[in-house]
């Protein structure tokens, strides 16, 4: 084994792909270092902690980790249960970062500044593959420089939320009115109520998120009637897509949520203001106003509380001396990206891949989980298991078992083919549905 071989493998975020990760790793008797810039594991999911999941837990246990905590007398999760973004952290994750060999892997407090080569910039290619990777950390014990054989970034995008404003950019007056807007996934029904209840409620997006923010606010409308609701789709989209396959769909809660917001928005507990583009926000004393362009000419909206549901994109600044190749749509890799482009596959359809769909011209760096599908919305965690599963084995060497790509997920029922029709999406071992989890993995 050569003195690179035997650095460890860096892991960027402990959520449920980095963990997943660090459970392969071990598995093959590698050596792990996970960064994680929170204080705990879990650390974005602990922020929407009171989301239920649509997608049951046979599909958010990887696979490595199972057979890691089995033997200490884990309690294995019923598989049909929904659980909560809490239980998620502590039934699954926290046992799993107690493991010893988890745990002394773990760095918390430790934020990725870059992702580098030791000694090497972009532009220089020169014994390129065969040197350690550095990772810069900022973390409790000031700047550290770390070497390591690989990569596997799994940071995700929580805390990259897409602005208000039209075009990707931030509504004029949008920085002015952060005390009018509240973070992505309030909540609404517990420590959020009292902001809500009564008020004038504006959320912005057409994605899971936005969905499940609504049919809490319904409830908080239906209790206090001075409630008032607004659902505001930006640009060309519509609602339709989120109303999604009802009965059809495989994970009979996903079609649940679009088949509630329907009836919420036919019976008027929620107004819905489709192709509202924000131009800019205005504040006082008193409110918002909201500015946006419509097919029916300017409008101006009075609000009390604006929700952004309007997706994430991944931070790649401090990947910039690597050698990427991103898509240039959906900021995923290159090879992925025409898969989950939203304007083609509005229901997240993509066949199963791994390491080969997941490659740079930077040998043994790999984005995975959420950041690997950029500013696509869909995504779901059985997805980023079977990801790192092959990251690691052809890290590994195994490139036979990375190649070996299966996974098998209930469909949506019915998906948008951009063609004005629909398509009934079948599972199969090389084309899967892949939607979203609500909270953790984003619309």
């Amino acid at each position: 084994m050569t003195e690179q071989q035997e650095l460890p493998i860096a892991i960027i975020g402990a959520g449920p792909v980095g963990l997943a990760a660090a459970a392969h790793v071990l598995e093959r008797g590698l050596t792990p270092v996970v960064f994680e810039k929170g204080p705990t594991v879990g650390t974005s999911i602990r922020q929407w902690g009171h989301i239920r999941l649509f997608s049951p837990w046979q599909y958010n246990i990887d696979d490595a980790a199972r057979r890691a905590l089995e033997p200490t007398g884990w309690t294995v999760p019923r598989p049909t249960a929904l659980p909560f973004g809490s239980e998620l952290v502590e039934s699954y994750l926290e046992p799993l970062a107690a493991l010893p060999e988890v745990a002394g892997a773990l760095r918390f407090g430790c934020e990725v500044l870059a992702v580098t080569r030791h000694g090497l910039d972009k532009t220089r290619t020169k014994g390129r593959e065969v040197t350690p990777f550095l990772v810069r950390v900022s973390g409790p014990h000031g700047l550290e420089d770390h070497l390591v054989r690989a990569v596997i970034d799994a940071s995700g995008t929580w805390t990259q939320p897409n602005p208000l404003g039209q075009a990707g950019l931030p509504a004029p007056g949008e920085r002015a009115a952060r005390q009018y807007i509240t973070a992505p996934l309030p909540d609404i029904t517990g420590a959020e109520r009292g902001r809500v209840s009564g008020k004038r409620v504006m959320v912005v997006g057409a994605g899971h998120s936005a969905a499940n923010t609504l049919l809490s606010l319904g409830q908080v409308a239906k209790a206090d009637p001075g409630t008032r609701v607004l659902w505001a789709v930006r640009g060309e989209g519509s609602a339709q897509r989120l109303y999604g396959g009802g009965d059809l769909d495989g994970l009979p809660a996903r079609g649940a949520l679009g088949s509630r917001l329907r009836s919420l928005v036919e019976d008027r507990v929620v107004e819905l203001l489709t192709q509202f583009t924000i131009t800019s926000l205005k504040t006082d004393d008193d409110a918002l106003t909201v500015r946006s362009e419509t097919p029916d000419g300017e409008r101006e909206v009075e609000v009390d509380v604006l929700v952004p549901a309007t997706g994430f994109r991944p931070n790649l600044d401090m990947l910039r001396e690597l050698r990427l190749e991103m898509d240039p749509a959906v900021e995923a890799p290159r090879a992925l990206g025409p898969l989950i482009d939203p304007e083609f596959h509005s229901c997240g359809t993509v066949r199963a891949h791994g390491a080969e769909v997941l490659a740079h011209p930077e040998k043994d760096f790999y984005l995975v989980g959420m950041k690997s599908y950029g500013r696509a919305p869909t995504f779901l965690l059985a997805t980023g298991y079977e990801q790192v599963r092959s990251v690691v084995a052809a890290i590994a060497g195994d490139h036979q078992a990375a190649s070996a790509v299966r996974l098998e997920l209930p469909e949506t029922g019915v998906c948008s083919t951009g063609l004005g029709g629909t398509l009934n999406v079948p599972v199969g071992e090389q084309r899967v549905t892949a939607s979203a989890t609500i909270g953790y993995c984003r619309s």
